[in-house]
């Protein structure tokens, strides 16, 4: 039952201002209203995190696991109800937040098989060698062990896998870390309803209550109260660059400086090389386009730009795409906000002197709506002017026409940090596309062959990150099981009694997980 609420520690909190969520389809308000949290509900969920944070992170694997299942069995058990409320609140179809649920609930059984598995301790021991000469060696054991309380951030774009207990909040509990959720404004019915489940979770788990917390709200004021809280060890961000920004800002002025792990922004450049464009255009360009137009173009993955050595074979592409691009139907934004910011982005780039609009696709007659938009320009105009290579959010494409795999390296190396980058190829292409698999690496953290940047697989050899401004930090991913690692910190414990050290770590090794001891794995 959605009733409006702050959720601190499980308890119902009212504030003192409110506000609404908007449907998108229709530009009309949804009740109920939302009481926003303030800087009273900051204060009250983080000193409730920071006494949970003690007695959470000692739990065994297997209470911490059970927990996430359990989260995960209330979820599936709300599906009905949740992707009715998303629909409206978002405007994403009903098969898309079908899917978005079986993603949350997949990611967070995920992480339950990683904390029983127990490799994410990576419990290491170096025993103590008394003999040894010239100098003796003391004993050494050294284990992961968690943060503290975690600031995640509810993102606009997917309303569950990213949000109140999506990949970022899954990884942090399977750390051992409490969390304290921020909720996204456009999204507060479909927040409240998980944040209900998830509190229900810890209750049933017999966990302190300060495990989670959830503080709706639309104001700035709130994010940026919250990544100042001392007790707020690291933040979980997905959203714009300006966003992402500001939260780094407030975490580097603490008196403590903590990480933010914030995914921002990305173009996801495709190269389109001559082999393929030759043998199969037409299909890689409807591929394209529905690649594109997907979601209205609101995946962090969009591919946003095209790279190609000039041929006819590219000219046959670019009809081809942009005959499927104008018979393309418009799609509803997440929010009013997000589609003006779009408009101003493609109105940008329809203005500049150095591109070509290419196509656009269908005007549509209801509000929010996006209209896809493919535009080209050259090599040397792209690198001259870096705000071609800004992210417009929303399925806004441009297809850069260069010379010779020496001007695609030049556009390559020229590029900001990426999430992905994809290789269009036949097998006529692989010479080429070796000169530009590690130029690629360089700048992205996926790199694909013959398949769309669109659609991420939760997985445990997934990398959804990359170099900034794609992260803030590009060692680490916010998809797939490495996601843990973002929220844990080595500690070597030198010499202690086998009675004082971690589980993980003594002699009998009761969790019965994998240890590396003096340099050689063995399980149990």
């Amino acid at each position: 039952m959605i009733k409006g609420s702050i959720l601190i520690g499980g308890q119902d909190r009212v504030g003192s201002s409110f506000f609404q969520a908007v449907d998108p389809a229709t530009g009309e308000q949804i009740e109920p209203p939302f009481a926003s949290a303030g800087a009273a509900e900051v204060e009250q969920a983080c000193a409730l995190a920071e006494a949970a944070f003690e007695s959470f992170s000692a739990t065994t694997p297997e209470a911490r696991a059970a927990f996430l299942d359990a989260v995960a069995d209330r979820i599936a058990a709300l599906k009905d109800d949740l992707v009715a409320r998303a629909m409206r609140e978002s405007g994403l179809p009903k098969p898309r937040l079908e899917g978005e649920v079986g993603r949350t609930v997949g990611q967070l059984r995920l992480f339950a098989g990683v904390v029983r598995q127990g490799d994410w301790l990576d419990a290491t021991i170096d025993p103590a060698m008394p003999d040894r000469q010239p100098l003796p060696r003391v004993d050494l054991r050294r284990a992961n062990v968690a943060l503290g309380p975690v600031a995640v951030f509810g993102a606009s774009n997917f309303p569950l896998a990213f949000s109140v207990a999506g990949g970022d909040t899954a990884s942090a509990f399977a750390a051992g870390c409490p969390v304290v959720v921020k909720g996204h404004p456009a999204h507060p019915g479909t927040g409240e309803l998980v944040a209900r489940a998830v509190s229900e979770a810890v209750a049933a788990c017999g966990l302190h209550e300060g495990v989670f917390s959830y503080l709706p709200g639309p104001s700035i004021e709130l994010g940026g109260a919250l990544v100042a809280d001392p007790r707020i060890k690291a933040v979980g961000f997905t959203g714009s660059r300006g966003g992402g920004l500001a939260l780094l800002k407030i975490a580097s002025e603490r008196a403590e400086p903590i990480p933010v792990y914030a995914e921002m922004s990305s173009i996801n450049p495709v190269i389109l090389l001559p082999a393929a464009l030759e043998a199969r255009g037409d299909s890689i360009a409807t591929g394209f386009v529905q690649s594109l137009t997907m979601g209205a173009g609101q995946f962090c993955t969009n591919p946003g730009l095209l790279i190609a050595i000039d041929s006819p074979a590219l000219d046959r592409f670019a009809e081809a795409a942009g005959a499927a691009l104008t018979a393309s139907a418009p799609v509803t934004m997440l929010t009013p906000g997000i589609h003006s910011s779009f408009e101003q982005g493609v109105a940008a780039l329809e203005s500049h002197k150095a591109v070509k609009v290419v196509a656009r696709g269908c005007v549509g007659d209801g509000v929010n709506q996006a209209r896809g938009a493919l535009f080209e320009t050259d090599a040397a105009s792209f690198l001259a002017d870096p705000v071609l290579g800004h992210e417009v959010f929303g399925s806004s494409s441009v297809l850069i026409r260069c010379q010779t795999v020496a001007e695609i390296k030049q556009v390559i190396a020229g590029l900001e940090g990426q999430l992905t980058a994809t290789l269009m190829m036949d097998e006529a292409d692989h010479a080429m596309a070796a000169e530009l698999v590690m130029p690629l690496a360089a700048k992205a953290g996926r790199v694909l062959a013959n398949g769309w940047p669109t659609g991420v697989e939760v997985s445990h050899a997934m990398v959804h990150g990359g170099p900034y401004p794609a992260t803030s930090d590009g060692r680490t991913t916010s998809v797939g099981s490495l996601a843990i690692a973002r929220f844990l910190r080595p500690v070597c414990f030198q010499n202690l009694p086998d009675a004082l050290l971690p589980a993980a770590l003594r002699s009998d090794n009761p969790w019965q997980v994998a240890r590396r001891v003096d340099g050689v794995v063995a399980r149990g």
